[in-house]
């Protein structure tokens, strides 16, 4: 029996002129917007450049090649047939980057145009297309509305920056308790996607940059972890929980472990005192999607604190994910790893049905090899 795929990183390509067409005449130079320059692809607002991206061909396939699944939901569907992905949460394209706007107003409005038109876009498709809002953060009292505005519409999950934003308190201050407890109240779950409340996602430049600003999102996902459990933000509001996104999952026990030592072996000097190990509070209220980890499938299936809650992406459609070759990637990350049955189908797809609130049916008929 084929096992229910669900695709924890998935994005949806917003209309390109959904922000500049959107925000009102006085906040028009904040507008997100893509342009071409020669061989880059420039995202960004009148007066920043965000993120540039060099063109080019990854596995035989250019880089931004347009799916059709990208922008429209016929090709979507198609796609996951052809991938074996029976459901998926669905982030933004240039919506991504809203946290590197930098004017609360304009931040605000943006991700208003961005809830919207995803509502709109992916209604009567509940079963298998997972809606997430985007959430305004640089004024506390829009994010809080804007969750109240999402719970109202339906939406399960919203998205935080992965790394708070500078200006912004830590994710260890107590600042965001009010915010968890509502998203707590209305059963919605945070995702916090690599990349995200950077002012730029290419910190390096000199020698290995390339594999140091991808890797070091696996350790901001780490440290946003920390700061989240240790700082107490978690635990005082036990109904709330988060997914870091395209971080990869094999972090999440080596943390809960360094964290249990330091919390039993320096409990003098431990502020704020937690209710539960750190490991046990990753269990209960922390999830991490990943696309090529191996060793989070065995401590996985080990039962090893921290290692509960894992779940696969595709990451469809950026080139580094793993479109179209998505069905080989799922079967060769379990070759001779010799783990059960229930953990393979806990992480290509149940963790995240139960996690986003969904049926697990399955819609496709390509087979993954159990």
């Amino acid at each position: 029996m084929k096992p229910f795929v669900f695709s924890a990183d998935s994005h949806i390509q917003e209309p390109d002129a959904l922000y500049l067409d959107g925000l009102p005449a006085s906040l028009k130079r904040h507008a997100l917007q893509v342009r071409k320059d020669g061989d880059y692809l420039i995202a960004g607002t009148d007066e920043k450049e965000i993120h540039r991206l060099r063109l080019g061909k990854h596995r035989d396939i250019p880089i931004f090649a347009e799916r059709r699944g990208t922008r429209q939901l016929a090709g979507r569907f198609e796609d996951m047939d052809l991938e074996g992905i029976d459901a998926e949460i669905c982030f933004p394209q240039l919506g991504l980057w809203i946290y590197a706007v930098g004017n609360p107003e304009a931040e605000a409005a943006s991700a208003r145009l961005f809830n919207d038109w995803s509502d709109r876009f992916l209604e009567g498709h509940q079963d298998r297309l997972v809606k997430c809002g985007m959430l305004p953060v640089l004024d506390f009292s829009c994010t809080l509305a804007e969750l109240d505005y999402l719970a109202g519409k339906g939406f399960k999950a919203a998205m935080l920056p992965l790394v708070s934003p500078a200006g912004l308190p830590k994710y260890n201050n107590e600042a965001w308790d009010p915010i968890f407890a509502k998203a707590a109240q209305h059963g919605m779950v945070f995702v916090l996607h690599s990349g995200t409340g950077l002012e730029s996602v290419i910190s390096e430049k000199g020698p290995g940059g390339a594999i140091v600003n991808y890797a070091g999102q696996a350790m901001d996902a780490m440290n946003t972890a920390m700061y989240l459990v240790s700082g107490g933000v978690l635990d005082r509001n036990p109904g709330a929980k988060i997914a870091f996104i395209e971080t990869g999952a094999s972090w999440l026990v080596a943390l809960g472990e360094r964290m249990d030592e330091v919390a039993e072996a320096h409990a003098f000097y431990v502020r704020p005192k937690l209710s539960r190990k750190p490991s046990q509070i990753l269990d209960d209220q922390v999830w991490a999607a990943f696309q090529h980890d191996r060793a989070c499938l065995v401590t996985a299936d080990r039962k090893l604190p921290g290692s509960r809650n894992i779940m696969w992406g595709s990451d469809y459609p950026h080139a580094e994910g793993t479109w179209p070759i998505s069905r080989k990637v799922v079967d060769q990350l379990f070759e001779d790893l010799n783990v059960s049955d229930a953990t393979w189908r806990d992480a290509v797809g149940l963790n995240a049905a139960k996690l986003f609130g969904i049926q697990p049916t399955v819609h496709t008929s390509q087979k993954l090899a159990a």
